[in-house]
């Protein structure tokens, strides 16, 4: 089954030795469409700090209990790279963050999350046969863009928040209509596998899916998302329940009739906007 995006806002991050705090946003790339931080406001826990948690972390997700359980406990998170919410997250700081937690970086192999196909998977059992996982994340490291006098790197805004891209308008191939209403992940990958989109202030209807690999491009100046697919593609998609979200056998469908072959393919990357 898969869940939506936006239903963990406000989920309480459950550490092996108390609560963190509570899920304030999500950031993703687009790239492989895939959740890379959750950002989680500690209140009053830690002074106030909002700290990035990565999937890699997660040890269950409780939907009807609205818990996300982490293994690590309050001190690490106390002792990690905060983050300032004002500015996107570069490369560099998702680095600083894995370096701290030891995690592996995911853009050094050719899986969504590096060398396995889910975060949670050990990476010794998909270390590649040539270089060894240090020697690339030490090569990764060696890749990262120079930063800028002010300690970001310039024209590297990596990844974005959900909060921003939700309400996000939609480009098709020959209208400009709909915008972002939420995304569906899948729990195991963290990878996001169908963009709900609100249709309802264009026709009457209500919100349908469409896969992300039929985005083209991205734009953040014009704050849209630019579609391979006409309006009447767009209309004529499977609508969105809430209560009855798809099932394996649905959005694989929906996979195949986007052309891009089975749901476990990774969309193609999107030009930058």
């Amino acid at each position: 089954m898969l869940h939506s995006l936006k239903t963990l806002d406000g989920f309480v991050i459950g550490a092996r030795d108390g609560n963190l705090g509570r899920v304030k946003d999500i950031y993703f790339d687009d790239s492989h469409w895939t959740v890379r931080f959750l950002e989680v406001d500690t209140g009053g826990l830690m002074g106030g700090r909002r700290v990035l948690i990565s999937p890699h972390a997660v040890i269950a997700v409780d939907w009807e209990g609205a818990e996300v359980t982490v293994d690590l406990t309050r001190q690490q998170v106390h002792d990690s790279p905060g983050i300032d919410s004002a500015v996107p997250v570069a490369r560099q700081h998702e680095a600083a963050i894995f370096n701290y937690y030891g995690y592996p970086y995911y853009w050094t192999g050719p899986f969504i999350w590096g060398y396995t196909a889910v975060p949670t998977m050990e990476i010794a059992t998909a270390r590649p046969p040539v270089m060894l996982q240090d020697d690339a994340q030490d090569q990764a490291q060696e890749d990262l863009p120079e930063q800028a006098a002010d300690g970001v790197a310039a024209a590297d805004p990596h990844l974005r928040s959900k909060d921003e891209v939700v309400g996000y308008g939609i480009q098709a191939a020959d209208d400009y209509f709909g915008r972002v209403a939420d995304f569906l992940i899948d729990e195991q990958t963290w990878s996001i596998r169908l963009i709900v989109v609100d249709t309802k202030s264009w026709w009457p209807g209500g919100k349908v899916l469409v896969s992300p690999a039929r985005v083209k491009e991205v734009s953040w100046e014009e704050r849209s998302l630019v579609l391979d697919l006409t309006r009447d593609q767009v209309e004529h998609s499977p609508e969105y329940d809430p209560a009855h979200p798809p099932a394996e056998d649905d959005f694989q469908e929906i996979y195949r009739g986007a052309g891009h072959g089975p749901a476990a393919a990774e969309p193609r990357r999107p030009h930058a906007g």
